[in-house]
């Protein structure tokens, strides 16, 4: 289930919280919570898209506390051609430790036709886990196929960029499993949104062997040493089954 940014997934449960957790987030990723802590994320930069076609970036935001859920999500933009979305789990009711977890992952889309980079700016509000995450019970009926699991296991690597120098990550499936795919995106630290001469200034390299998913970043000397950037990698895997 695919839901799109800006919408905050739970209200109803979480009556009875007390207020004063948290502030006011720099997007709308806590409104309507009474309790909230707000979590910016960074710049993440989308890559030019082949002529004619799209491109797309994903970046996983985690709540930053041990047993806090994402409750509010928000997102920014560089382009108004940029779509966001964010992976919500099946379940019901739609709500925190249900639809979300702790970490989300989103995805963004750049639908324009300039072949040019851009970049997203994603926001999660976090509750204590206490707050909601109930299922309620409902009628039993006959079971005409699977109810969907999770067979798709994301492992999320990140490393800090270098001004002037090359970093390696690796994230591997275990043992048992088998690797679908690999995903990687770069992303920066800043208040303003990044222009297109930072937007170019990492060059990314992504292997595979095996179970093993390898990249290297390169970030341009020019990047001043102050400025925060990091790698993300993601290798997606499951269970082998006959």
């Amino acid at each position: 289930m695919r839901l799109r940014a800006g919408v905050v997934v739970a209200v109803a449960l979480l009556a009875g919280l007390s207020s004063g957790v948290g502030a006011a987030g720099a997007a709308d990723e806590c409104r309507g919570l009474q309790v909230c802590l707000p979590v910016t994320g960074p710049w993440v930069a989308i890559p030019a898209p082949a002529s004619g076609g799209t491109s797309t970036a994903v970046w996983e935001l985690r709540c930053p506390l041990k047993g806090y859920t994402v409750a509010g999500i928000d997102a920014r933009v560089s382009d108004r051609s940029i779509d966001v979305s964010f992976r919500g789990e099946n379940g019901a009711p739609v709500s925190p430790g249900v639809t979300t977890g702790r970490a989300v992952l989103f995805t963004a889309v750049y639908t324009g036709t300039a072949r040019r980079r851009t970049a997203f700016q994603p926001f999660v509000g976090c509750i204590p886990s206490s707050g909601g995450g109930g299922r309620a019970l409902t009628a039993v009926t006959a079971r005409a196929a699977y109810v969907p699991s999770k067979p798709i296991d994301r492992r999320v690597a990140h490393k800090r960029l270098v001004s002037g120098g090359t970093v390696r990550v690796v994230q591997r499936c275990p043992a048992g499993t088998r690797l679908l795919g690999a995903e990687h995106a770069y992303a920066f630290h800043v208040d303003a949104q990044p222009g297109a001469t930072l937007l170019a200034a990492v060059d990314v390299r992504r292997t595979v062997s095996g179970r093993t998913v390898v990249a290297r970043a390169r970030m341009a000397p020019s990047v001043p040493r102050t400025l925060e950037a990091e790698l993300q990698l993601h290798a997606l895997c499951t269970k082998v089954t006959p």
